[in-house]
């Protein structure tokens, strides 16, 4: 296999270059998806699209067993400043992913193994937004998988170059936009209104109260707070803000959930005020099957080596890729973690990473396909 890699090495780069110098921002990656599905056609796969979202699919075989396997990668890239100006930008790996991805099918192909049940291709869009996992379960398309494998880039101060791990857990997300709704008033008179920024103030002090199994990595802030104007001498009435939630089980965002809500609850009584929320999507902690993590990490022993294979990374990241396993609990899944000398870290406007990690990743997506189908008797 690795001598097979080699050859592809020009290929490879070319096609990383390409959609690194070409990022599209969530629900957007329009030239993504159609570079993609030319090149999945070139391939010999059969390619699905969509007509009212990016996306793509590619699959592979002769569905003779009742076996499907699957790779997903993101599509999407972040819109943030990056040398003064504001454009997409692929600070998160994700033109690394859909190299990887894309490589692996064309490692399988250059060594000859063509699965008797189907592989699949899955290129989703909108991994940033939280949402695209969802899509694509809308669009039944895992629905008949089996297995399902995952890759994310690990940044160097978690994991070191050349080294991997069978699974990430990524802990739970929800973003909640909240608007405390009242009537601005006079300075002079503060007896006659509620003063927004004393309700936010209590908000703040009230989260920091909550309180929820220290064995359980947990936290909530108030990442954005907006009231009043220019004039000096009126008190405002009205404000937005907006909340960060994370815990590292979908048990423990649960709770923390309903702390909020209790908090939300009693400072609007307190203040006899309005505050209204809205819930932004919820991006949930990952569920790892043992098999699927058992059948990486050999594949990962096998490409570098027994020593190279690390304990799983645990994550207060959010990923949709998990989306899968909680719609889908039949799908058997886990997520590749590759080390890749990543500095100065994910969604850092300059990131960068050693380039030869993309031949290590697609290695061990090419071995675990086998691995997995080889398996389940499909030599």
């Amino acid at each position: 296999m690795k001598q097979a890699l080699e050859s592809l090495r020009p290929r490879v780069m070319e096609i990383f270059e390409h959609l690194r110098a070409h990022p599209e921002i969530s629900w957007r990656e329009v030239e993504t998806t159609a570079y993609l599905a030319c090149l999945l056609r070139e391939s010999g796969c059969r390619v699905t699209t969509f007509g009212d979202c990016t996306g793509v699919v590619g699959e592979i075989g002769a569905g003779e067993l009742p076996l499907i396997v699957a790779l997903r990668a993101d599509l999407d890239a972040l819109w943030q400043e990056v040398d003064g100006e504001f454009r997409a930008n692929h600070s998160c790996g994700h033109d690394a992913h859909m190299t990887i991805v894309f490589g692996a099918w064309l490692l399988l192909k250059e060594v000859g193994f063509v699965p008797k049940g189907t592989l699949k291709l899955i290129f989703q869009p909108a991994e940033e937004k939280g949402t695209g996992a969802l899509k694509m379960i809308e669009k039944k398309v895992v629905d008949d998988v089996d297995f399902l494998y995952g890759v994310h880039l690990r940044p160097a101060t978690e994991m070191a170059n050349r080294q991997a791990a069978a699974a990430i857990y990524n802990g739970s997300g929800q973003f909640i936009s909240g608007k405390i709704i009242g009537a601005d008033t006079h300075g002079a008179r503060p007896h006659l209104g509620v003063n927004a920024i004393e309700v936010g103030a209590a908000l703040v002090r009230e989260l920091q109260r909550i309180r929820l199994n220290p064995m359980i990595p947990y936290s909530v802030k108030v990442t954005r707070f907006i009231a009043g104007g220019e004039s000096h001498n009126v008190i405002p009435g009205n404000a937005e803000f907006s909340l960060d939630l994370r815990a590292q089980t979908n048990q423990a965002m649960d709770q923390l959930l309903a702390e909020v809500d209790r908090i939300i609850q009693a400072i609007t009584a307190l203040y006899d005020t309005q505050i209204d929320l809205s819930y932004h999507a919820r991006v949930p902690a990952a569920e790892v099957d043992e098999q699927a993590r058992k059948l990486l990490g050999e594949a990962i022993e096998d490409t570098l080596g027994v020593d190279q294979l690390v304990e799983p990374v645990v994550s207060p990241g959010g990923e949709d890729f998990h989306f899968y396993t909680i719609k889908r609990p039949q799908i058997k899944a886990t997520m590749l973690g590759l080390g890749c000398g990543l500095e100065p870290g994910l969604h850092h406007p300059q990131m960068t990473f050693d380039r030869e990690a993309l031949l290590a990743g697609i290695e061990i997506l090419a071995r675990v396909v086998k691995r997995t189908f080889e398996q389940r008797g499909d030599g």
